[in-house]
């Protein structure tokens, strides 16, 4: 069974629903990218929530894909394709404001 939550991200409500039983892990995923989002905010290189959003996206995948790999993964190659992907997601939002 699965019941709505109501939940704040950026000051802005959204409801979500979720599973019984994982109420709690919903509620950390929401601070924990919440707090991400804040930290690009108050960074002020990205206007926009929708941006900030792909952002923090781009932030939390990098940080999961990270703690997957082996200790022999080249980190600093990843870093740098992640920039490079992060130029490309702001040119293309940039153009779309056009």
């Amino acid at each position: 069974m699965s019941k709505s939550l109501d939940v704040s991200i950026m000051g802005r409500e959204f409801r979500i629903a979720c599973p019984a039983g994982e109420e709690q892990a919903l509620l950390d995923a929401v601070n924990y990218l919440d707090k991400k989002m804040s930290e690009i905010f108050e960074a002020g290189k990205v206007i926009g929530t929708e941006r900030i959003a792909i952002m923090a996206a781009l932030n939390i995948a990098h940080e999961l894909l990270s703690a997957r790999k082996p200790s022999g993964f080249d980190i600093e190659a990843f870093k740098r394709r992640m920039s490079l992907m992060q130029a490309n997601v702001e040119q293309t939002l940039a153009e779309q404001d056009k």
